[in-house]
């Protein structure tokens, strides 16, 4: 397994983002092969051989200790969620293959009566490669009333909010802070990348928007791990004006890689009396 495996890449990826100076080394001379932390530099911060840590980030090393891993995701200052990004790629490092046809994605009847009895609640539900499988009218009204309402129920048409963030203008227009959302969806597929390894399609949709969005391109090489949970956007709808809304994001317990999406305004808010128009 080379250095260009998913591991190896998000390690050098953070190694370049860390120079001397931020972890307390020394820099002689200004002369430096390499952006940011040597591998001998992070080894050394990690309390591990730099053979060792070089066999891991090329994954020859597959299964490393939690203990050694929590030691180099403190070494390069990483976050709760990077830090569990890195205990994922480590466990998947030695089970890689080739691409593989993922199964078809579908909603849950269940799902979808609870999605329509949400009139009030904006609700989508995604599956792994962030597709919509359905939303309710509130849903659809509020993030994509440009398109079809009935797109996700033919696996041919089905939008997909990656691609509509990055590549449709509707949708770019839709989000006033538009760089905080895209470092959002990018960051939320290179975790569903490590989670779905092989996934043939969701390695496709990684490829069309590196090509197509030279955004996601640049944020994509920068390794940026941000798993959906709770989000605040601010939102410039083209019907009922500028609101505040909170995205939550609940996973569905049987059928992993699918999620539950919620988006609601505070009680008594003028956001919430925009929302209450949407049902």
């Amino acid at each position: 397994m080379d250095a260009r495996s998913p591991l190896g890449e998000f390690l050098q990826a953070r190694r370049a983002q860390v120079s001397p100076e931020e972890v307390g080394l020394p820099r002689y001379g200004d002369r430096r092969r390499v952006p940011g932390l040597r591998r001998e530099e992070l080894a050394m911060l990690a309390g591990v051989s730099a053979g060792y840590y070089t066999r891991i980030e090329q994954g020859q090393s597959p299964g490393a200790s939690p203990e050694v891993l929590d030691a180099i995701a403190t070494a390069l200052r990483l976050t709760t969620p990077e830090r569990e990004h890195l205990h994922v790629l480590s466990v998947t490092a030695g089970h890689r293959s080739g691409p593989s046809a993922p199964p078809a994605e579908e909603c849950a009847r269940d799902l979808r009566t609870l999605l329509s009895a949400m009139t009030d609640v904006p609700a989508l539900v995604i599956g792994r490669r962030n597709d919509v499988l359905a939303w309710n009218r509130a849903g659809h009204a509020l993030l994509a009333g440009h398109l079809d309402h009935a797109a996700p129920d033919d696996p041919a048409t089905r939008p997909n909010m990656s691609r509509l963030v990055f590549l449709d203008a509707h949708t770019r227009a839709l989000y006033r802070n538009w760089p905080a959302k895209a470092r959002a969806v990018a960051g939320n597929l290179r975790v569903m990348t490590a989670r779905h390894q092989g996934d043939a399609s969701l390695a496709g949709l990684i490829g069309e928007l590196a090509i197509e969005s030279p955004e996601f391109a640049t944020l994509w090489a920068g390794h940026v791990v941000a798993p959906c949970g709770r989000d605040v956007f601010d939102l410039a709808h083209p019907v009922i004006g500028d609101l505040t809304v909170t995205q939550q994001s609940l996973r569905v317990p049987d059928e992993p890689g699918q999620s539950l999406i919620t988006i609601t305004a505070e009680p008594g808010s003028p956001s919430a009396a925009a929302l209450a128009t949407l049902s």
